[in-house]
């Protein structure tokens, strides 16, 4: 069978397993892909065809479009785009990468594959076309910088191609029904949860039932609690190598985040351990006052239905040095087994150009990671870009190394087990320590 000639979406299933319908029938020739000179691999919600939002009805333009731009400054050459789901994209990857199904890879968790020498080392590429890394907004370039099986030193093994800052919003109008004063751009925890617990019950003007805060209980918690425990001044850990990694999962800053997580969960709608219950959340019958660990993709809807002035911006609970939260968004690297590593070198490249960032944020709303991109009028005309912009540059850098791999959905199983009553604090976290710490001294 020849995985090149598959459909797109059975591209991503054989690396797990064969789906349905993957198999190419006989007379199925308008399903199998044309052989590509170069094949991109991209996470998400993005599209090759055009689409339109159910929501907000916003028509956005497919990959298409990229692929057209691309071939026609390099003429002669065919592009491809497989777009896989963000479940699984840890596994689904590594085994694109082994069976050399695409060249350049979306790489969140740039860390640990550059650590199996996975992927392609840029510096050479960088150096021999003098290519200005100062395109890039700051931090960025430094935080996705890791080791490679053989380095001495941080290396570059990606550029940005998607920002993405963390940050916390809340609801203007709930705060002033209540009577309550506005958050601080840099919000403390105390702050967060004194304001929280203010305005949980039923609203003094609409008679509602309001919640004074929101996280999902599913996914992302683990990077929840560990923003909060940054909020009261620990670190995750120490290193950067596997080799070197100290993890802090069971510090008191830690106990201290969870127990505070514990006591928001008692101003949160139930179903939050489920990542449900904030369905009215940007919307204008809005039930919840303040939500963390919030990313751009807010923007679009926001502008869509006329509400930026109702939801400000602040930033994530910051420690002493004034940076906090993780440091997100997604890199391009090449893959080790590309056939084609110049001519997906110029893809990378490509991707930090006017035409490729505004494209990304003007039809998918994805943050662009390019200091000009400030100057262009769909940017400024939307205010609340100005705290997310800043909240890439205030994030923890490099990356959290254990951010896409076991450690985190270790944590994650733990703290859920907290939110839950099955575990105690001190349980939950003692086991995240003691189970991560091994998965690391093993792997």
């Amino acid at each position: 069978m020849d995985v090149k000639r598959l459909p797109v979406v059975c591209l991503v299933a054989t690396s797990l397993l064969l789906l349905p319908g993957c198999l190419p029938q006989e007379g199925e020739e308008g399903n199998q892909l044309e052989e590509s000179d170069l094949t991109i691999a991209m996470i998400g919600e993005f599209k090759f065809q055009d689409t339109t939002d159910p929501i907000t009805a916003h028509k956005s333009t497919g990959f298409h479009a990229v692929k057209e731009e691309f071939e026609r400054l390099h003429p002669g050459v065919t592009i491809d785009f497989v777009i896989m789901p963000w479940n699984n994209y840890v596994p689904n990857t590594q085994a694109m990468i082994a069976g050399s199904q695409a060249d350049v890879y979306q790489m969140p968790g740039v860390n640990d594959f550059a650590a199996q020498g996975l992927l392609e080392p840029l510096q050479p590429y960088i150096e021999e076309d003098a290519f200005d890394l100062s395109v890039y907004h700051d931090n960025l370039v430094e935080g996705w910088m890791t080791f490679g099986p053989e380095d001495d030193d941080l290396q570059i093994y990606s550029l940005p191609v998607l920002g993405d800052g963390r940050f916390i919003q809340y609801d203007k109008e709930l705060f002033e029904q209540w009577g309550v004063e506005p958050l601080s751009d840099y919000p403390t925890v105390e702050e967060v949860m004194e304001k929280a617990k203010q305005m949980t019950g039923e609203n003094p003007v609409t008679g509602e039932q309001n919640y004074g805060i929101y996280f999902a209980g599913t996914h992302d918690t683990a990077l929840t609690a560990t923003n909060f425990m940054e909020g009261f001044g620990g670190e995750w850990g120490t290193g950067q190598r596997w080799e070197e990694i100290e993890l802090n999962f069971d510090s008191e800053e830690m106990e201290q985040a969870l127990h505070a997580m514990m006591e928001l969960s008692h101003y949160m709608p139930r179903s939050f351990v489920n990542g449900q219950g904030n369905d009215r959340w940007l919307t204008p019958s809005n039930n919840i006052a303040i939500s963390v660990n919030q990313g751009n993709g807010n923007m679009k809807p926001i502008y869509a239905q006329e509400l930026e002035d109702r939801f400000p911006v602040v930033q994530t609970f910051k420690n002493a040095e004034g940076v906090g939260s993780m440091f997100s968004g997604s890199p391009f690297a090449i893959g080790e087994t590309s056939q084609n590593k110049d001519l997906a070198w110029e893809f990378i490249k490509f991707s930090s150009s006017e035409y490729f960032q505004r494209f990304l944020w003007e039809e998918w709303g994805s943050t662009p990671v390019i200091k000009e991109a400030v100057e262009w009028e769909s940017i400024q005309e939307m205010e609340l870009m100005t705290p997310v912009l800043e909240a890439m540059t205030n994030a923890v850098t490099p990356r959290y190394p254990w951010a896409s791999s076991q450690p985190r959905y270790i944590l994650q199983a733990k703290i859920e087990g907290a939110l839950t009553g099955t575990l105690s604090v001190e349980q939950a976290l003692k086991e995240a320590q003691a189970e991560s710490t091994e998965w690391i001294h093993s792997r």
